[in-house]
């Protein structure tokens, strides 16, 4: 062999060994960052949804209050969770996010523990909108966090994980959660789901950091490589001076009426599928929360596959608005069925369940995507707010039509026709196929 083309083929492998060495180096992302973000938005969500349960176990009989006023205190929760969003990605931006989610574990524990003490209503909604402020702080602080340390051809994913904590959780709480207020009480089940947050907030503030310039574990070859990807990134976007101009671009607003319609019926779901189940059949609660599990375990995997395929096609609006037509349709069908066939309308119940689920993923890389770091996380954050308002909107209307009709369905409609009426709304977003090559990892 010439000297030559021994030397280029020397230098060849010194790249190809180089880059190996990167993408090994890049994968700890995902072990050393993703367990402690997963297990953070989980214990977030424990401490919103168990309410539900709270509910079907005689919530309200036990505080001697209305049926309409335990749906109330179901959802003002997401009056406290509208108000802090903006303020919360702004510092997260310019300060730090894993110091406010620190705050905001420690804060939500404790909120959450005093659910099972405090027995004044009035007080109980102070502590229950509280609550919905600690957790205010979380998705625009994680979502921010991922934007730092995750490329566009992996954003998909590692939303997907994050936001697996929601499905997970739901999945194992509904199952334990029964039999937890079968043996304690509702209101010590309360006290006990409260506590791992406190907990968990060490292990987050030793584990977690803002920048991949921050962590020991990440070499520094594969942080500067990382750094320059999302510095490419940011540079092909276009640039707004501030939150306000942002709010100008087309498709920001259709996105928070969009995702006011989605949460309209994935929350009104989620606190209220116990008592749905429970008034179609009778079940003990403990038998109440494994069958409230399915849809939830149903949607793990779909979020899972969804996310990948969305990061390899680079097409969100596809692996939107399919699901969520499905959704709606499905839940339609256990309205329709549920007065003739339990197993039917709740196997309906199941696919409605997973589907509404699935584009979590991708749509929360929507954002990032198409506006700059400067403003997308406030973006993230409106569009998350009016979420909480829809889910404001779904826990109360859905618990007010249970306690007024006495049965699941007319619920059942209101969240079909939200879930039909995103999935359409999705359809008028003007998104593009991103340029795979244009920003290696």
């Amino acid at each position: 062999m010439p000297e030559d083309d021994s030397h280029n083929a020397a230098q060849n492998g010194a790249t190809q060994f180089g880059a190996a060495q990167i993408q090994a180096g890049l994968r700890r992302r995902w072990l050393y960052l993703m367990p402690v973000v997963f297990v953070t938005y989980s214990l977030a969500y424990l401490g919103r949804s168990n309410f539900g349960f709270g509910a079907a176990a005689g919530l309200a009989k036990s505080l001697n209050i209305t049926e309409s006023r335990a749906a109330f205190l179901g959802s003002v929760f997401f009056l406290g969770y509208f108000l802090f969003q903006v303020p919360a990605a702004t510092y997260a931006r310019r300060r730090s996010a894993t110091r406010l989610v620190f705050f905001a574990l420690i804060s939500w524990g404790i909120f959450s523990g005093l659910t099972g003490i405090i027995h004044n209503f009035w007080l109980l909604v102070l502590d229950r909108l509280l609550l919905g402020v600690a957790e205010s702080l979380i998705l625009p602080s994680m979502i921010i966090l991922l934007t730092n340390w995750f490329t566009r051809t992996e954003r998909s994913r590692a939303n997907a994980i994050l936001l697996l904590g929601n499905p997970v959780t739901v999945t194992w709480m509904s199952a334990a959660t029964g039999y937890l207020i079968r043996a304690v009480g509702w209101q010590m089940t309360f006290v006990l789901e409260g506590i791992p947050s406190v907990m968990w907030a060490f292990v987050w503030i030793l584990v977690a950091r803002d920048k991949p310039k921050q962590a020991h574990w990440l070499p520094d070859e594969c942080c500067e490589h990382l750094t320059e990807s999302l510095k490419r990134e940011q540079a092909s976007l276009p640039k707004y001076a501030s939150f306000r101009h942002a709010l100008r671009v087309p498709g920001v607003l259709t996105l928070c009426f969009q995702y006011f319609c989605w949460s309209f019926g994935v929350y009104g779901l989620v606190l209220w599928i116990p008592a749905m189940i429970r008034s179609g059949s009778s079940r003990g609660i403990e038998q109440i929360g494994l069958l409230s599990a399915a849809p939830f375990l149903l949607a793990v995997v779909l979020m899972l596959v969804v996310a990948t395929f969305s990061d390899r096609v680079q097409n969100r609006k596809l692996f939107i608005w399919p699901f969520l037509m499905l959704s709606g349709v499905a839940l339609f069908c256990s309205f329709a069925t549920a007065g003739h066939s339990f197993w039917l309308a709740y196997f309906c119940l199941i696919i409605a369940g997973g589907a509404m689920y699935a584009p979590y993923g991708p749509f929360f890389a929507i954002m990032p995507e198409m506006l700059p770091a400067n403003v997308a996380g406030e973006v993230v954050a409106l569009v998350n707010s009016c979420g909480a308002l829809g889910g404001f909107a779904g826990t109360w209307m859905v618990g007010a039509m249970q306690a007024l009709t006495g049965s699941a369905r007319a619920g059942y409609f209101s969240m079909a026709v939200a879930l039909m009426l995103s999935g359409v709304i999705t359809l008028t977003l003007r998104t593009h196929r991103a340029d795979l090559k244009a920003h290696p990892v």
